[in-house]
């Protein structure tokens, strides 16, 4: 007679549970600063080239303006990428997209330092924008899953701190590779990064690797996504250049991009397997956090590109010290947010998000008061102060806007998130550089007809050199873009007091954790 245990059919092992249970210890330590290195690898890229772009373009024989491509190239792709992460996510498995995401990022990274002219250059930074597409959204997802519910709000400090030190860090490390060094190195130093980064978030999340959904890939929906999306991008990044709608160049791009936007909504509202989770949206907290968080970043990275920019051609600043002027943002952002990441869910998150922005309101109403004479100091207070409202701004609306939102939906989320936040930065960006261009004309004309030709100094430049002349003119394009700063920083302090109307418009969820109970699992 057969043996019962040995003839019994063995049962197959038990699947891992999903979601797994959060990290503890130095795995917890371990993989929450590999997500962040790679997050911060990835956002310092976007900045790091900034500076380095005359030398680029002289060192590869093209005028500066070709060398913009250079930045304009990775941020098209990696806008375009964005919104598909919670697809490819759901289809291939988190872990294993941000690893390989990475791991392609380092590669494009060696080569881009490689690269023998300015069109090989271009057609890596597209691939190297593709491929680092997944990389936020997905270590915000993973990193959020690492922790208890509870302290969802840590998660989203270590994170938010990353991915704002790395724009202010950028522009200084870029500077000084560029000078001390060779461009290429701005590359190369992803390079052992990278590597790093991906090997450990394999090595900790592998074994936490979501089930993968084998849904079908909406064609119709990726095609208008990297259409419109491209086209509105490229209208951002060569506007100014091509002086807007007086090109008709901008025009239809316009055009294709309106249009390829609406028959984009019409078509993933109706698809059964959409590209692009539009549903989200219907979310009350989710909507307004993203509506306010992108008005927000729009003017804080306006602000960010426009300062510097008026140091180094009004104010004699080198790229280098402007740099430094900026880089102090981090400094109180740094203190501020492990607080606020620990008490978020012990405080209305409204009430952290609307000092955040009266803070911002503050420092662009004193940046308004500047003048041709500000020094160094001057400068840097309102920088040190905006560290306050970054490290109360974006971790509570980040939190109000993944509140209630199932596990297997955040990298669809957070792609989506982030896809409107940088776009509305590069808008921010754009519209504030164009506004002043045009309101600096517009004071140059005003100054010029409020000198009084009976001068007597003014009588006698009129034979002098054009040396002089230029000099004078130069005097008053200073005190020109001065005005128009001002101006754009008092209509900034406006748009940031109401933000604060907007963002009562969400309605917290809060966590409630029992007392002697480690992890509530949270309230829905």
């Amino acid at each position: 007679m057969s043996n019962p245990a040995v003839s019994a059919p063995q049962s197959s092992p038990a699947p891992a549970p999903y979601p797994p249970p959060p990290l503890t210890g130095w795995r917890l330590i371990v993989g929450s600063v590999a997500l962040s290195t790679a997050t911060f690898m990835n956002v310092l890229d976007v900045s790091i080239a900034n500076v380095s772009v005359p030398a680029i373009a002289g060192d590869l024989g093209v005028s500066a303006n070709q060398g913009t491509w250079v930045i304009t190239s990775f941020a098209v792709a990696s806008g375009i990428c964005l919104p598909l992460t919670g697809w490819v996510a759901m289809r291939f498995g988190p872990v294993r997209v941000f690893t390989i995401s990475v791991l392609l990022f380092t590669l494009v990274s060696w080569l881009c330092g490689l690269a023998p002219n300015i069109e090989t250059l271009i057609a890596l930074r597209v691939l190297q924008g593709a491929v680092a597409g997944p990389m936020i959204p997905l270590s915000q997802s993973l990193l959020l899953a690492s922790f208890k519910r509870e302290s969802a709000g840590l998660a989203l400090t270590i994170w938010s701190m990353t991915s704002l030190v790395a724009p202010v860090v950028g522009p200084v490390l870029g500077g000084w590779i560029t000078d001390n060094i060779h461009w290429a190195w701005i590359f190369y130093i992803n390079v052992p990064v990278g590597l790093l980064a991906a090997g450990i978030a394999w090595w900790i999340y592998h074994p936490r690797e979501a089930p993968t959904v084998r849904r079908p890939i909406d064609l119709v929906g990726l095609v208008v996504i990297i259409l419109w999306i491209g086209c509105f991008q490229i209208v951002l990044d060569k506007g100014k250049e091509l002086d807007w709608f007086e090109s008709w160049t901008i025009i239809w791009l316009m055009i294709i991009a309106a249009a390829g936007f609406c028959f984009f909504l019409i078509w993933e509202l109706t698809e059964d397997h959409p590209v692009v989770d539009l549903s989200l949206f219907k979310r009350r907290n989710f909507w307004a956090s993203t509506l306010t968080i992108s008005l927000g970043y729009g003017a804080f990275f306006g602000n960010l590109v426009l300062l510097p920019l008026w140091l180094q051609q009004h104010m004699g600043y080198t790229p280098t010290l402007a740099g430094l002027a900026m880089a102090p943002v981090g400094l109180l952002a740094l203190v501020i947010s492990p607080w606020v990441g620990k008490n978020i869910q012990r405080y209305d998150a409204r009430l952290f998000a609307t000092f955040g922005f009266l803070v911002f309101a503050v420092v662009v109403l004193m940046r308004s008061h500047f003048n041709t004479n500000a020094d160094f100091n001057t400068i840097l207070w309102p920088t040190i102060l905006q560290g306050a409202a970054i490290g109360t701004f974006f971790i509570p609306l980040f939190n109000l806007a993944l509140q209630g939102i199932p596990p297997e939906k955040i990298p669809s989320a957070s792609g989506l998130l982030n896809f409107c936040r940088i776009t509305a930065g590069a808008f921010g960006a754009s519209v504030c550089t164009t506004v002043w261009d045009n309101r600096a004309t517009f004071h140059h004309a005003r100054l010029v007809e409020r000198l009084d030709p009976t001068h007597p100094i003014l009588m006698g430049l009129t034979s002098a050199d054009g040396a002089t002349l230029a000099q004078l003119n130069r005097l008053i394009d200073q005190q020109a873009f001065m005005l128009s700063a001002n101006e754009i920083f008092q209509g900034c302090a406006v748009l940031f007091i109401a933000l604060v109307g907007i963002v009562w418009l969400a309605k917290p969820e809060r966590v409630v954790v029992p007392a002697g109970v480690g992890d509530a699992g949270g309230a829905h």
